[in-house]
């Protein structure tokens, strides 16, 4: 049974965020503040975090992505006030994965979970068979990435991707020197059904940016074609 840490300080939603996971099959576990969930998260196993942004006691939700996204690639969705535009393009900045605004549907909240899982679980696949000789695809700068076992390495050391920005730095590897607009990706990697915002493909693209670029700021692997949208630079080495 997968197992979601439920951070959030206000006890109803809380509850409406546990007893709708809990009647889908999934074990659960609240905490209140994000002292507590860096805790929790860094010394016990989650299949999922459920992150609230605003958070008592110093620690918000933020900081709490932020430290725990370098330890671990686990899905974080995170749980944001209607009008917090800002906040919710800091924390795809920082390392979640996706989002959901309140007041939320439980049903909804329940979708967004299990299409999380669900990607996650595929991306990982099964590494148990070492014997499988992987496809390696050249992304640029020493750097390798390994689709089947969900691994990007650099000179031999692996970088942290979490799920959307593997997939997506995938998706376009696969397709070197094509142009792909921000909805084209957006459909591609989050899907037809999903309820967001195209815009958090930009905020994904300048975060593998920053793993894979000698320059974040002048790219060369992972291009801007200005008006239309992002090419894979396939020549690169």
């Amino acid at each position: 049974m997968e197992k979601i840490l439920i951070v959030e300080d206000e006890e109803s939603i809380a509850m409406i965020e546990k007893d709708y996971l809990e009647l889908s099959n999934y074990k659960t576990e609240v905490v209140k503040d994000g002292k507590t969930a860096i805790q929790k998260i860094l010394t016990e196993k989650y299949d999922l975090i459920l992150l609230d942004l605003m958070l008592p006691g110093g620690v918000s939700g933020h900081e709490v992505c932020k430290q725990v996204r370098d330890k671990t690639d686990i899905p974080i969705i995170m749980v944001t006030a209607r009008k917090q535009s800002l906040d919710k393009v800091l924390g795809l900045e920082i390392g979640a994965d996706d989002y959901i605004a309140k007041p939320f549907d439980p049903a909804e909240l329940v979708a967004r979970v299990k299409a999380n899982l669900k990607q996650y679980a595929r991306l990982k696949g099964d590494k148990s068979d070492e014997d499988i000789k992987e496809k390696e695809l050249t992304v640029g700068n020493n750097i390798v990435m390994y689709p089947e076992s969900y691994r990007v390495l650099q000179n031999g050391q692996e970088l942290k991707f979490p799920n959307k920005e593997f997939e997506l730095l995938k998706f376009l590897v696969q397709n070197p020197n094509y142009v792909f607009s921000k909805e084209q990706l957006f459909e591609r990697i989050w899907g037809y059904d999903y309820i967001g915002d195209p815009a958090t493909v930009a905020v994904h693209i300048n975060r593998i940016r920053e793993k894979v670029e000698q320059d974040s700021n002048n790219p060369q692997i992972i291009e801007t074609v200005w008006g239309v949208g992002y090419r894979f630079n396939g020549g690169m080495k």
